[in-house]
């Protein structure tokens, strides 16, 4: 593989500053990160490629994505989900079991990987289910799923209803050294719900989707934690309730993580202009209150990490309207423009942090090898432009997904060129 050498490149020091630094890629690895350009190894063979100040940064992590398939190619495929999470900076993605079959054997696992390794775009790590089909009744075969390469179990989706199930399942994932990831809702409480519990569902008289359906199983799931030990990661939080619930269990100590989507963090139900369903997902917009109380988690650390939830549609389902159309959103490719606009070049935010939530912190979460910008480390880069300003356009994203509420926003801050074990990925000017 050629030499690379990354010359003018900003990055984020240890101290949080950006520095000029010029970064040097072979095999695969970081090489070195160095000051002077007289440093460089002199490879008349290499590759130059000028950042000409852009920032570069590792390679965003996302550990709650939707690839669709099998079963619901129609939505999107494992290749063109991984398109977009190129294109949008992401060079690690792990992908959610709800398919059609549900990854709950080892061959369906296999499959996926299989899929990544043809696709050869992003890092791909599935998830496998928790209980087969996801019906809540049975768990799956947590031993053979690992050793097939799942990195989790999870029942995402749907969660699982009931607590002595989740903490067997629990107990088993402990013993393997596996964590266990959280859909939290109780069914009782959301049945014919599309929105949730607040002004915009009663102005349109629609049945509500209430905070406790989600820190109800929070709660219960800590406790279960607390008794079994488990490492447990919270999905999507999106309540002041779930955030409270999270800060006192690692207060004291139980193993519990949880991740935020950019949309909880920046819209609350108060900004959803109408009945568009492209405004609805799962957990649904919330109160700005609860907005509120998900940007304290992110600063404080209760809440680790962003991840987007990225969860295509067609346009023929999401076009049936807010109360039948499926829940979600596409995310890969605005996740980081939106919060950077949004909070970094508002002086809101440090650069640094929004970074670490994208990066080092879900590689920490989840033991990966990945998240750091240094000697050794594999090649897993992402370029961006802080300077530039784009429209959201749906139809120039790579996924097969439109299903956003953020078209026509004007953000700055986009994903130029990505990198993964080295290799260009994606680029602004050649593409795939």
């Amino acid at each position: 593989m050629q030499m690379q050498v990354i010359k003018n490149a900003n990055v984020i020091n240890e101290q949080g500053q950006l520095e000029l630094k010029h970064i040097v890629i072979a095999g695969g690895l970081i090489e070195a990160v160095v000051s002077e350009l007289a440093d460089l190894p002199q490879d008349s063979r290499a590759q130059i490629i000028d950042a000409e100040g852009k920032l570069v940064t590792p390679g965003f992590i996302d550990m709650h994505v939707h690839l669709r398939e099998p079963g619901y190619e129609h939505k999107e495929t494992i290749e063109t989900g991984s398109r977009s999470a190129v294109k949008g900076g992401f060079t690690t993605i792990a992908c959610m079991p709800n398919t059609r079959p549900v990854t709950d054997t080892p061959e369906t696992v296999k499959l996926i990987l299989d899929k990544a390794r043809e696709a050869n775009l992003a890092k791909v790590l599935p998830y496998a289910a928790i209980t087969k089909n996801e019906l809540g009744r049975e768990l799956t075969d947590f031993e053979a799923l690992k050793e097939a390469g799942a990195i989790g179990f999870t029942d995402d989706g749907v969660g699982v209803q009931n607590a002595q199930m989740m903490k067997d399942a629990m107990r088993k994932a402990k013993a393997l050294g596996m964590p266990v990831i959280a859909h939290c809702e109780d069914d009782s409480l959301v049945k014919g719900a599309c929105v949730t519990e607040g002004k915009f569902a009663e102005r349109h008289g629609l049945k509500g989707i209430p905070n406790e359906s989600e820190a109800i199983h929070v709660g219960r799931d800590i406790l279960l934690t607390e008794a079994t030990g488990v490492h447990y990661h919270v999905c999507h939080v999106s309540t002041e309730q779930s955030v409270r619930l999270i800060r006192q269990a690692k207060a004291i100590g139980i193993s519990v993580t949880a991740e935020v989507c950019p949309h909880h963090l920046v819209l609350s139900d108060e900004d959803i202009p109408d009945l568009d369903a492209n405004w609805k997902m799962n957990p649904p917009l919330r109160s700005p209150r609860d907005v509120e109380a998900c940007i304290e988690g992110l600063l404080d650390g209760t809440l680790d990490m962003i991840v987007t939830d990225h969860a295509p549609h067609s346009a023929e389902e999401k076009a049936k309207g807010m109360e039948l159309a499926p829940f979600g959103i596409v995310g890969f490719e605005t996740a980081f423009p939106l919060l950077y606009t949004k909070f970094v070049a508002t002086g809101k935010w440090d650069l640094s942090l929004l970074v670490r939530r994208m990066t080092s912190d879900p590689a920490r979460v989840f033991g990966l090898d990945s998240g750091v910008l240094k000697a050794g480390a594999a090649a897993d880069l992402t370029m961006i432009d802080l300077n530039a300003e784009k429209e959201v356009n749906p139809e120039t994203f790579a996924t097969k997904g439109r299903n956003t509420p953020f078209t026509g926003w004007k953000l700055k801050g986009w994903p130029v060129m990505t990198w993964v074990d080295g290799e260009v990925k994606w680029s602004e000017r050649g593409g795939f």
